[in-house]
């Protein structure tokens, strides 16, 4: 009997020694780093008119830079190198923005658009609804169709990176070939 109650204390005070699982954002955000200083080709998966541009391009995207708050993913498309998606913690999920920039490092008009995760999510995908900020930078810029703009983000690990956008009459999706890392792609711009 004693030796049937010390066991049951110890594996008692194991299950209370042991980490609280992790919620679907932290494990999203640790997929993500894993990936962290890889680069991937991607195509466009979706066949709108509007989606011509990219599907004509090599499109490459980086996990660049990581820390235990931000991660950073230029995605470039040809050679035009002024797009990162930059995922961050907050206090209540996570955010998505869009950095954009010239060539000589200057911020675009339209760039810091994003929004913060309305839920919890999956380990495998998150999205992330425009916020206030960018509906009224869309209306400054006289895209008031963005407005109702909700991006996600997948990383399905040893197998794809998605990166997509919804909007209605919208949908721009493109998956990168987590399987075959390819060489680094030069800095974004601005990150030089």
């Amino acid at each position: 009997m004693r030796a049937l109650i010390a066991a049951t204390a110890l594996a008692l005070s194991a299950c209370a020694s042991a980490p609280a699982p992790s919620t679907p954002q932290d494990q999203f955000f640790a997929n993500l780093t894993a990936l962290c200083g890889q680069s991937f080709e991607g195509r466009v998966v979706t066949t709108e008119a509007a989606d011509s541009a990219f599907a004509g391009q090599r499109l490459v995207m980086q996990v660049r830079e990581c820390s235990a708050n931000e991660i950073r993913v230029p995605f470039h498309v040809g050679e035009d190198r002024s797009r990162t998606w930059v995922i961050t913690r907050t206090g209540d999920g996570l955010r998505l923005k869009h950095d954009h920039r010239h060539e000589d490092g200057s911020e675009d008009t339209l760039t810091q658009y994003g929004g913060d995760t309305a839920n919890a999510g999956t380990a495998e995908r998150q999205e992330f609804p425009a916020d206030q900020h960018s509906r009224d930078l869309f209306v400054a810029n006289n895209i008031p169709q963005s407005v109702t703009n909700v991006w996600a983000v997948e990383v399905h690990p040893g197998r794809t990176y998605v990166y997509e956008l919804r909007r209605p009459n919208r949908h721009f999706r493109v998956e990168f070939d987590l399987t075959r890392p390819v060489p680094a792609p030069p800095a974004p711009w601005g990150a030089e």
